[in-house]
């Protein structure tokens, strides 16, 4: 599992922001490092909590500090200051597909797709037989 675990100059940069954020029950904080390579993982990979490796620790541990930081708008604020230090490309973003809305149109209303299907087969197949009018207008 010791392949894409954050680096020490990368944790140093998150540690001031997760030391900031106290447990609201003051109890002896977690190894932080260890969460955060979880959270990393499950954004990386897209998995479901529970997939999450046992290595990170429990899945519903490592979800519930996440939650806890989210609420207490920990991303924001680690957000906000790799925004103003420039350490990010302005060039860079993210989509995040919770927001990509495709148009009214793409999702296929009754029949839409079935009728554009016959409109096509009916310009490209050939008639099956020739009309008498047909006839008279061939040499």
């Amino acid at each position: 599992m010791a392949r894409d675990l954050m680096t020490d100059e990368e944790w140093a940069f998150f540690e001031r922001f997760i030391l900031s954020v106290r447990a609201p029950n003051g109890r002896k904080p977690t190894n932080h490092r260890l969460v955060l390579d979880g959270i990393f993982w499950i954004a990386r990979t897209g998995a479901p909590w529970r997939d999450l490796p046992e290595d990170f620790g429990k899945w519903s541990s490592v979800y519930r500090q996440f939650r806890r930081w989210t609420l207490a708008g920990l991303w924001e604020q680690i957000m906000d200051v790799l925004n103003e230090s420039g350490a990010v490309p302005h060039a860079l973003q993210m989509i995040d597909s919770t927001v990509v809305r495709a148009h009214h149109q793409a999702a296929g209303a009754k029949g839409g797709l079935r009728d554009r299907v016959l409109g096509v087969r009916g310009v490209v197949s050939r008639p099956r037989s020739i009309s008498s009018s047909m006839l008279q207008g061939c040499p």
